[in-house]
C-alpha cells in the first residue's frame, strides 16, 4: 500500500513537471492581460491615454452619482448585449447539437463515399469566420443576395427582405450562419465518441429487435453523453464570446450587439479603457459561471458497478 502511495505521488510530481512549462507561459500570455484588464475596469482609463488614469472603484461596475445610477449594471444597452448573447448561445448551441447528432449518426453508418462526404461535411468549419460571415453577407444581400432570389423564385416571399438590417431577422441570420459554419464542429466531436461506442450493445438490440429510435435514447445517448457535454461546454465557450460574426454581418448594430462588442464599443469607439475593461471583465465573469454551471449540470457519475 505505501509503495503505491509513492509511485502516486511520483507520478502526480511528475505531471506537475511536465504541466510546468504550460502553466508559465500561460500565466504570462493570459493571466498578465486579464489582471491588467481588472485592474484597468476600476480606473477611469482612456485609450487615447492609458498611463494616465486614477482609481475610481466601482464606478464602472455601478455607482450612485447626484442620485443618478451610472456605470455597466445600469446601462440599458450592456444588459440588451448580455441577452443577445444569452440568447444567441442557447439557440444556436441546442440547433448545433441537435443538427451535429443527426450529421455524426449519418457518418457513423457505412455507405459508399463515406469518406468523401465526411470531408466535404467539413469544408464550411474549415473557411475561417470572417470570410465565412462576408459570403453570407452577399448572399444576404436584400438587393443581388441569392436567398432572397431563391426564395422569390419559389413565391416563399413577396418582396426582397434585408436579413441584416431588419430587427426582426437580424439575430435569426447570425444564428443561421453560425449553425452553418459550427455544427461540422459538432457533428467532429460527437462522431468521434460514435467511433469508440462498443458494438456488442448495437448487436443485441438489433437481436432484440429494438426499434432504432428506442436504441438511440437507450443506449446510445447514455453513452456519448460525457462527449457529448464536452462538446456543448466547448462550443457555448466560443459562442458566449461571439464578436467577429456578429460584427462583420450587422456591424454589431443594437439589434445584435453582444457582450464583447459592446466591450470593443467602449474601448475603440468611446475610447474608455476603464469601462471596457470592466465589460470584459463581467463578459469573463460570466462565461467562467455558465460554464461552471454547465459543468456541474453535465457531470456524469459512474460508480464501480457501473451504474449512474
Amino acid at each position: 500500500m505505501a509503495s503505491q502511495s509513492e509511485l502516486t505521488r511520483t507520478r502526480v510530481r511528475s505531471a506537475w513537471l511536465f504541466l510546468l512549462p504550460m502553466l508559465v507561459v500561460l500565466a504570462v500570455v493570459a493571466g498578465w492581460p486579464l489582471l491588467r484588464t481588472i485592474w484597468f475596469g476600476f480606473t477611469d482609463a482612456k485609450l487615447s491615454n492609458p498611463g494616465n488614469y486614477k482609481l475610481v472603484g466601482f464606478s464602472n461596475y455601478l455607482a450612485n452619482v447626484d442620485g443618478r445610477w451610472i456605470g455597466l449594471l445600469a446601462n440599458k444597452v450592456w444588459w440588451l448585449s448580455v441577452w443577445n448573447t444569452v440568447w444567441f448561445s442557447l439557440v444556436s448551441v441546442a440547433l448545433e447539437t441537435v443538427l451535429g447528432t443527426i450529421v455524426a449518426l449519418v457518418l457513423n453508418a457505412n455507405f459508399k463515399g463515406r469518406a468523401i462526404v465526411r470531408a466535404a461535411v467539413l469544408i464550411p468549419w474549415a473557411i475561417p469566420t470572417i470570410v465565412s460571415a462576408k459570403m453570407w453577407l452577399w448572399m444576404l444581400n436584400d438587393q443581388f443576395g441569392i436567398l432572397n432570389h431563391i426564395l422569390l423564385s419559389l413565391h416563399i416571399i413577396s418582396a426582397p427582405i434585408a436579413w441584416t438590417a431588419n430587427s426582426e431577422t437580424a439575430m435569426w441570420a447570425v444564428i443561421m450562419v453560425d449553425v452553418w459554419k459550427t455544427t461540422p464542429f459538432m457533428a467532429l466531436l460527437i462522431l468521434a465518441a460514435l467511433q469508440m461506442m462498443p458494438s456488442d450493445c448495437y448487436e443485441a438490440a438489433k437481436v432484440d429487435g429494438i426499434h432504432p429510435v428506442k436504441v438511440f435514447f437507450k443506449v446510445t445517448l447514455p453513452l456519448i453523453r460525457p462527449a457529448l457535454m464536452v462538446a456543448v461546454v466547448f462550443r457555448a465557450l466560443d459562442a458566449l464570446r461571439i464578436f467577429d460574426l456578429i460584427y462583420v454581418l450587422t456591424s454589431g448594430s443594437r439589434d445584435t450587439i453582444s457582450m464583447s462588442g459592446f466591450a470593443r464599443l467602449q474601448l475603440v469607439d468611446f475610447a474608455k479603457t476603464g469601462l471596457g475593461s470592466a465589460a470584459a471583465t463581467l463578459l469573463f465573469l460570466v462565461i467562467g459561471l455558465i460554464t461552471v454551471f454547465a459543468m456541474t449540470v453535465g457531470k456524469v457519475r459512474v460508480s464501480e458497478d457501473g451504474t449512474r
